[in-house]
């Protein structure tokens, strides 16, 4: 680990999201096309790295938080104790208490070498349609169908109880920090127990656990987070994709959990083990699935653990697979992988698959793979990551991160970006810094969370065509914002909730929760870290914290009105 800086030790990722995949994709069976892979091996870091990390950090004098001259000076807030040095980063969360074993007994119905299918005992899942809710929207992708954290749900009450929303169910989860998604009445939770990666369906609405798909895996993360997924289900039709941390790509049948097709994109794109694993959530494009990948060369697989800067990319930044079969159709693009997810969008009656990759912007025809333009926008730092998702509006391209340089809006041309406005030679007073929570667009408003630490993250709004900032909410902690019905849900890494309103002219909260555990309303429901995006479907908000997956009412039923005209993605530009 020479080399790596003290930046480093502070990192702290949320993830949600990332994926990859390609030929020699395996059936259940253990058959597979030409180079089929051998069993799941991943590289490890010593177990006594992520101690070693920890005392180094210890060591380290606290870094002063920064503040622009023209900051207002911060208001009290809540205080939000950091993580203990002498402890783990985070809680233990990979053996968390499951239910009852005396309530289901599981029985495997497909096994295979690559993993295996559990279905309740004398119970197969149900099929077709599970909702009985029927106003608002299915959440099938990370952050939403159009991967912009916005609900086109309405029906928010006026008036909301002291206690919060309702609490309709809560599930024990595993390690890991992936949202979850939801489909045709089924949510879909991504987790790891010890060396047991599962996916598990659920009914959306009650919690009932319909089916288990499991398999074997030794990632271990280097700097001492939790070693479970970061990349959120995708569902598409009659099939669900996961992504693990260790890079093994999984397509299964969404209504049965039996296992159609596998692809470990490590071993074939020869990945370089990143940071923090791989986070990046997959994209279905038509019929095919892109994955943000970053293999290298095989002479780099030899780089010390942690060395980045050493680690060449292959051209396999983004790759298509055939959906179905896992088949790979084109690779491309000379990056390595970074933790934000792929965009599709059509500008100008084409489409155009946006990837804020490791050292930039790359964006490229997502059914052939040519490469428009890459445009370069990282810290130089060794341990930077970017990890929010570009934020595409008309014919223009909103990037941030948290690291260096901030954000910068561009306008695409068909010579390529303009930068319109960028935070790069501020060396204060920068728009915004996101870090892996992706901001939302509306009306004309960018609202986000800026700030790397817990202790100087804010919420933000500036205006999208100029940066200019409008208002900002300090000791927020870092949080995730999901937009619906003109409000912002905000969700602290704490677990406490914020109701909120989108507007530019000031920060206006409508309600603060600290929800209480319906089994012991002296415990908060959620607590750290709390750093998925907040999902809603059907009136309904899915919160994912430390070990525990909790469903609370947002919208009652029967009161939802018809979705806004707001479910599509923003129009595109008629250039480039």
């Amino acid at each position: 680990m020479r080399g790596v800086s003290r930046v480093a030790w502070l990192l702290f990722l949320g993830l949600w999201a990332g994926c990859t995949g390609e030929p020699g994709a395996v059936s259940p069976s253990g058959s597979s096309s030409p180079g089929a892979q051998a069993p799941l091996s991943t590289s490890t870091a010593p177990a006594s790295l992520a101690s070693k990390l920890r005392s180094a950090e210890s060591s380290l004098p606290k870094q002063a938080a920064s503040s622009g001259s023209a900051s207002p000076k911060q208001p009290p807030g809540p205080k939000h104790p950091e993580p203990s040095a002498s402890e783990s980063p985070l809680p233990d969360t990979s053996q968390p208490q499951e239910e009852s074993p005396g309530e289901v007994k599981w029985k495997v119905v497909q096994e295979s070498r690559w993993g295996r299918t559990l279905w309740p005992q004398g119970r197969k899942p149900p099929q077709g349609d599970l909702r009985t809710r029927r106003t608002g929207i299915d959440w099938p992708d990370f952050l939403g169908p159009h991967r912009d954290n916005k609900s086109p749900e309405r029906g928010l009450p006026q008036r909301w109880s002291a206690k919060g929303p309702p609490v309709v169910w809560t599930c024990p989860v595993g390690a890991g920090y992936p949202a979850p998604t939801v489909a045709q009445g089924r949510i879909y939770i991504f987790s790891q127990y010890g060396t047991t990666v599962r996916l598990s369906c659920r009914k959306s609405e009650t919690g009932q656990e319909l089916w288990r798909f499991e398999y074997t895996s030794h990632y271990e993360d280097m700097y001492g987070y939790d070693n479970g997924p970061r990349c959120a289900p995708v569902v598409d039709e009659d099939r669900v994709y996961i992504l693990g941390a260790e890079g093994v790509l999984h397509c299964l049948d969404a209504q049965t959990g039996r296992m159609i097709w596998r692809l470990d994109t490590v071993k074939r794109f020869g990945v370089v083990q990143n940071f923090f694993g791989v986070g990046s959530t997959p994209v279905v494009e038509g019929d095919l699935l892109l994955v943000q990948v970053g293999g290298s060369p095989p002479g780099d697989q030899q780089v010390p653990l942690g060395r980045l800067d050493l680690v060449k990319p292959n051209g396999t930044a983004v790759v298509a697979l055939d959906k179905h079969t896992g088949q790979v159709r084109w690779a491309a693009g000379e990056e390595l992988a970074s933790y934000a997810s792929p965009v599709v969008r059509t500008l100008g009656g084409r489409r155009w698959c946006f990837l804020f990759a490791r050292g930039g912007l790359l964006v490229l025809n997502p059914n052939t793979g040519k490469i428009w333009f890459h445009f370069p926008w990282r810290a130089p730092i060794l341990e930077s990551v970017n990890a929010a998702n570009p934020v595409i509006v008309g014919s223009e391209v909103f990037l941030s991160e948290t690291y260096g340089p901030g954000s910068v809006l561009l306008r695409l041309h068909e010579q390529g970006p303009e930068v319109v406005w960028s935070d790069e030679n501020r060396r204060r007073d920068k728009a915004m810094q996101c870090h892996w929570a992706t901001p939302i667009y509306h009306e004309g408003y960018l609202y986000g969370c800026s700030g790397r630490h817990t202790h100087t993250a804010e919420l933000r709004c500036i205006e999208w065509k100029t940066g200019r900032l409008m208002w900002r909410q300090p000791n927020t902690t870092r949080c995730s914002l999901l937009y619906v019905d003109g409000h912002l849900v905000v969700l602290g890494e704490y677990g406490d909730l914020m109701l909120v309103r989108a507007t530019p002219k000031r920060f206006e909260q409508v309600a603060h929760w600290v929800l209480k555990d319906p089994q012991n309303p002296q415990r908060p429901l959620l607590r750290y870290p709390a750093w998925a995006s907040p999902v809603l479907s059907h009136g309904l908000l899915y919160l994912r914290a430390a070990g525990r997956v909790a469903c609370v009412e947002l919208i009652p039923a029967g009161s939802g009105l018809p979705p806004a005209r707001s479910a599509q993605p923003p129009p595109s530009s008629p250039n480039p």
